[in-house]
């Protein structure tokens, strides 16, 4: 009926799937603290932009070459939209590995890059940034890994810190306010609780229990009946799962109620993608949750535009290149020679990409604009668009 999580074998370099709630990886950033503001060459921006995009290509894994092409489409894809910007794009191939990134990023500096977009996995993220520091090189990394944020690294992939703060804000305002935290024990689950906590201490909700299980079947069905108590004697009204489509969703969605936890007066939310894999959306449990995920009508035009191009669906992750070179080239076309600096890269008013608006953060982190989507009839509507902008409803 389900299948839990496979080990991560690779977890150090694997960048987190947004369809599941794999392991982040520990890793030593390669600065820290904030942004400095001047970090980043100047360039001439009455010339093509040398930017270098570092892929998993050459790693030997199928899945990591169709993911290197679709980065490298994704990107190309967004050159074509530059009004009046030209970007001189250079790929290396990184093979997935981490000491191999940090060479190809400090040959493509030294082939004249000015700016790193990619690599995907984490350790190699952060080994390209501390490869390319001393020549004041900044790298858009596609991970979602947090812990290699900072100094001239910055993160594009979506974060368990921007989902939590979206559900949560939005639970609050309907009244949703009294959160019990279900999740995984490990490193993911373990992250995924840390950012609901934090997201509910910025936003008045309480989260007034935690209940953690083992990865296994029987451990996930321990754990109800512990649910249950923790809904009970905290007269909470919402709870928060971690855990994914592919892991114990199917099962903790069908016992909680089974149990005693209604949904109908408990919300049910969840941190990943509930329509990926699309049989998802059948689960009896998931009726009226709440889940979020990227603004369905820029994510939408984005896959049009992409299976015009190149005959077929993006990868899931093919859109943060398409970000990286947007940005990019958002900056150029304002003329300013300081385009690649971190000040620049972190204005306020963000970018549009792929599937709607972010903003890179002076932490090295970032900020995404997302929907509140529910689950209703086995079909996924939409009851909180994405914001267009920063600073209104939905941040």
């Amino acid at each position: 009926m389900f299948a839990f999580f496979k080990s991560v074998r690779k977890s150090v370099r694997r960048a987190l799937l947004p369809v599941a709630a794999l392991a982040l990886a520990a890793c030593d950033p390669a600065a820290v603290g904030g942004i400095t503001a001047g970090g980043g060459p100047r360039i001439d921006t009455t010339q093509p932009v040398p930017v270098a995009l570092l892929v998993p290509r050459g790693s030997g894994q199928g899945s990591d070459e169709l993911l290197a092409n679709n980065l490298e489409n994704a990107a190309r894809l967004a050159m074509r939209d530059l009004n009046g910007v030209q970007i001189d794009l250079r790929v290396y191939g990184t093979a997935g590995n981490a000491q191999t990134a940090a060479s190809q990023a400090a040959q493509a500096v030294n082939d004249g890059a000015q700016i790193i977009l990619g690599p995907l996995y984490a350790e190699a993220a952060n080994a390209a940034g501390v490869a390319v520091a001393p020549q004041n090189v900044n790298v858009l990394a596609f991970s979602n890994n947090t812990t290699i944020a900072g100094g001239n690294v910055f993160v594009l992939g979506s974060t368990f810190s921007n989902t939590a703060d979206r559900l949560v804000n939005y639970a609050a305002r309907q009244g949703k306010d009294r959160i019990v935290v279900v999740h995984a024990q490990d490193v993911a689950g373990q992250l995924g609780r840390n950012a609901i906590q934090q997201a509910a201490s910025r936003s008045g909700a309480t989260v007034t229990g935690t209940v953690d299980y083992p990865l296994s079947q029987q451990g996930l069905i321990n754990a109800v009946p512990r649910v249950k108590s923790a809904v009970d004697n905290a007269g909470a009204n919402a709870v928060f799962m971690t855990a994914a489509p592919a892991g114990g969703l199917p099962l903790l969605s069908q016992l909680l109620p089974e149990t005693g936890v209604d949904p109908a007066a408990t919300q049910f939310i969840g941190m990943t993608r509930w329509d990926i894999p699309r049989q998802t959306l059948d689960l009896p449990g998931i009726q009226g949750g709440w889940f979020a995920l990227p603004d369905p009508n820029r994510a939408g035009a984005f896959r049009s535009q992409y299976e015009a191009a190149y005959g077929s669906a993006p990868h899931p992750l093919a859109g943060l290149a398409f970000d990286g070179i947007a940005a990019i080239g958002a900056l150029a076309a304002q003329g300013n020679s300081g385009a690649l600096t971190g000040a620049a890269l972190t204005q306020g008013s963000g970018f549009q990409g792929a599937s709607g608006i972010f903003r890179l953060r002076q932490d090295g982190t970032n900020q995404r604009g997302l929907a509140i989507a529910t689950v209703r009839d086995n079909q996924v509507v939409v009851i909180d668009p994405a914001p267009r902008g920063f600073g209104g409803a939905g941040f």
